[in-house]
């Protein structure tokens, strides 16, 4: 009988910023959206900044990451990522900052590639970052 449970963690250069059994989790894939369960055939998968979503015991728990990739494993996913934050917390203040000053940096004429490619960037991270945090009271 296979198993029921997915463990699931996410590796930062940092920490190890989760690491608990979950019945079900969705991670943001290059391609799309993947969502994995237990007894899922074994993959790499290059990850975009976005939202994971851990589902445990009924309770869906939102995560905000940028880029890496995840290990797929029979019953293990192990997300890599420069970053990865739980929704609770996520300062959403600071947050909305991050997303004004992009605006600004994008805003200013002449900028060159490398410098719009991330002001762009930053916005992106802000943009999910905010879209993470306002799950967390739902």
């Amino acid at each position: 009988m296979p198993e029921k449970i997915l463990e699931v963690e996410m590796v930062t250069p940092e920490k190890i910023s989760f690491r608990e059994a979950a019945d079900f989790v969705v991670i943001p894939a290059f391609q799309g959206e993947l969502g994995v369960l237990p007894g899922h055939t074994p993959c790499l998968v290059q990850l975009k900044g976005g939202e994971v979503r851990v589902k445990k015991d009924g309770k869906v728990h939102h995560f905000a990451i940028s880029g890496g990739f995840a290990e797929i494993k029979k019953n293990k996913v192990s997300l890599f990522a420069e970053t990865a934050e739980m929704a609770s917390e996520i300062d959403s203040e600071r947050a909305r900052q991050a997303l004004e000053r992009a605006k600004v940096e994008m805003s200013k004429e002449g900028l060159d590639p490398l410098t719009l490619a991330g002001a762009e960037a930053s916005m992106r991270r802000a943009q999910i970052r905010l879209q993470v945090a306002a799950k967390r009271n739902r």
